[in-house]
This record gives C-alpha cells, structure tokens and sequence, in this order.
C-alpha cells in the first residue's frame, strides 16, 4: 500500500439496494475503508453533511429523490468528490451526471477492486496526496495554484473546485500554451483514458470557464482547438 492508503478512507454510499450496498461496504472496509451505507437519499444527504466523508458513492436509479438531484443538492454545499453508479449507462446520463456536479461515473455491474481504487485516487486528491509531495506554487497571469494546499486564486478571489476541476485546472495551467486533446487530459487528470468520452471534458471544461468568468463564445483563459481538444492561452510566469 501507498502511504496515503494506510489513512484509513471513509465514504457515504447512497444506494436503495440494501443488498447490493451491504456485500460492496463489506468487501471496502476489508480494504480499510470505513462505509457509512444509506438507503434512503435524503438520509444520504443529512448523513454527508453531518459526517463530511473523504469522497461520496452515489447511486443514480434512487426512489423519492433521483441522482442527479442528490448530485446537484450536494454540490451546492460540499465540494467533496462525487463517484456516481448507476445501471444506466448512456452517455447523456454521464454528461448529466458530470453536468449536475459529479466527478467520475462507474456504470453497473462494476469491479469491487475498481471502484476501491478510484475511491483511494479522488481521496488521495482531495487530501493534496497525488503526485510529488512538495510541488510549487504555480503562477500563470492572474491564477495561482497551490497544489499542495489544493487552492486556486484568481483575480485574488479563491476558487470554489471539484477535485476533478482543481486537477484540470492545474493540467492546463502548467502546460500552457500547449494543445491538449481531451483524451490526454483524462490521462492526466484521472490516469486512464480507457473509458473517456468526448463530452465528459467538455462538461468539466464549461464548469471551470464559468469559475473564471471566461466566456465560452471568445474565451480568453481555455481556448477551444477545434477537432483537437483545449490550450490554457495565459502564459505562465
């Protein structure tokens, strides 16, 4: 094990199958991750405020309040990463999901030992524990990122980012000036590009340039490269 996953993890499953969110608890706390399972997702919302787990499971096909409105009522007030799972696997409801705040997407039936370890990654993100230990401060115009401190400061106002958005910011910010295609950026932010799909950067994409206050039709921070992917277009200091 890494030293960061020997911290033990703790996560709030919200999932209406008891069944199916019992055997999954059961096989991630013998993975030294602590469960909190909730049937009922307003339950799940109380129960993620009240406790602020590391990162937050949640099931799309939920009764009385479905996903993608629990996804958006807890964006609202955390910023804690967002794992949706669900049956339903289109890719409209991957780009809706992404859209209403979540920041990975794990179709069912999926592998207990891969969503162990994108739990452990976006855990490890949110705690400032991937990649090298002591990175610099990142300075390009008016933005600067601290990846140690996970904060970013633009125009002297600090950004609220998702894990998944602070990532993206900091993989564009350090290589600007430089196209990036969105197939490389998945393997940057996430380190693998095997399940990417065009439009999932996208939604991120937008989420930042409305962070920054960069318009989409001329944006002057993220420039769109037709047929290719994005450039960060303010030069670093």
């Amino acid at each position: 094990m890494m030293s960061g996953e020997r911290t033990s993890t703790s996560i709030v499953y919200i999932e209406d199958d008891e069944k199916l969110g019992r055997l999954t608890a059961r096989y991630l706390e013998s993975h030294n991750v602590r469960v909190t399972l909730a049937i009922d997702p307003r339950d799940g919302i109380s129960t993620v405020l009240r406790e602020r787990p590391d990162v937050i499971l949640l099931d799309l096909m939920l009764p009385h309040i479905d996903g993608f409105e629990v996804c958006q009522k807890l964006r609202s007030r955390v910023h804690t990463p967002i794992i949706m799972v669900t049956a339903r696997g289109e890719e409209a409801d991957r780009v809706m999901g992404l859209e209403g705040g979540a920041d990975d997407y794990l179709p069912k039936p999926f592998s207990a030992r891969e969503l162990l370890a994108r739990i452990r990654a976006h855990a490890r993100r949110a705690r400032g524990l991937a990649g090298p230990a002591a990175e610099q401060k990142l300075v390009a115009g008016a933005l600067t990122i601290d990846p140690s401190a996970r904060r970013a400061i633009f125009d002297d106002t600090e950004l609220a980012l998702t894990t998944y958005e602070f990532d993206l910011l900091h993989a564009l910010a350090e290589r600007a000036g430089r196209v990036l295609t969105r197939e490389q950026l998945v393997d940057l932010v996430r380190g693998s590009a095997d399940e990417a799909f065009d439009r999932s950067i996208d939604v991120h994409v937008s989420h930042l340039r409305k962070k920054l206050g960069d318009d989409p039709k001329s944006s002057r921070i993220i420039k769109t490269v037709r047929g290719i992917g994005y450039v960060f277009a303010i030069d670093r200091m």
